[in-house]
């Protein structure tokens, strides 16, 4: 909520993304593994109440019950819902491994469009940019956001840096809260692709999974290739919105 939303120039914490935003707090995974059937009741009760963007910082790789997260997700696509969608920390490629929730049952044909799966950033460029736990994915990775020294907001008036792709989600989740708030008649859909089509692009080999020994073309671990860029999508909304 923080990373989304918190009150800008305040001189506390950090400067939330989105300044015109309302936070609907649903609470579906316990201290440990969330189970399904809260996934999926946690995503209708969002959409059910007016939720915009549901921000999913959370994941496993098991998932016994996925059809009923599916069905949720294609209800929130069904009434223009975006769910962001936290890639993981296990240094793992997606395309092969299993991360739950996901928008392809096959890793391959994607069965709703209103999804968008964030890879982790580092605070460094260069070749160390890719957070060292961050998961990766040709087809099942979208685009990547910071994620790594998070200044962010915890409980008793508090605040911490925090890492992981549950901090970068929420940094894509504000920025499509911004792109909704300043143009609702963009579709959810339409939201997800500026996030990925505008972000700036890095075309360099960087270290993946933190082994200094395996390094790849950024283009081939995502699939936009990109890091999102809130400037940028502002930019391509106000085009969008004009057509």
């Amino acid at each position: 909520a923080g990373m989304v939303g918190q009150v800008r120039s305040n001189g506390l914490g950090r400067d939330g993304i989105a300044n015109n935003v309302e936070i609907l707090t649903v609470r579906a995974v316990p201290d440990g593994d969330e189970y399904d059937k809260d996934i999926a009741l946690g995503i209708r009760y969002a959409v059910d109440n007016g939720a915009k963007v549901i921000n999913g910082s959370f994941g496993k790789a098991f998932s016994p019950h996925k059809q009923w997260v599916y069905d949720a997700i294609k209800y929130a696509e069904s009434k223009d819902v975006l769910f962001v969608h936290a890639a993981g920390n296990d240094a793992k490629d997606i395309d092969f491994a299993d991360n739950y929730p996901t928008d392809s049952d096959d890793k391959k044909t994607e069965y709703a469009d209103n999804v968008i799966t964030i890879g982790a950033l580092n605070y460094e460029y260069g070749d160390k940019v890719v957070a060292r736990f961050s998961n990766i994915g040709k087809l099942n990775v979208d685009v990547f956001a910071p994620g790594v020294q998070i200044y962010a907001t915890t409980p008793n008036d508090s605040y911490q840096f925090l890492q992981g792709t549950s901090m970068a989600a929420p940094n894509v989740a504000g920025v499509a809260a911004l792109i909704r708030s300043y143009y609702p008649k963009l579709s959810a859909k339409q939201v997800k692709h500026i996030l990925m089509d505008s972000g700036v692009a890095i075309t360099t080999n960087v270290i993946v999974g933190g082994k200094a020994n395996d390094t790849r073309p950024f283009t081939t671990l995502s699939k936009s290739g990109k890091i999102v860029n809130a400037y940028n999508a502002l930019l391509m909304a106000e085009k969008m919105s004009k057509k």
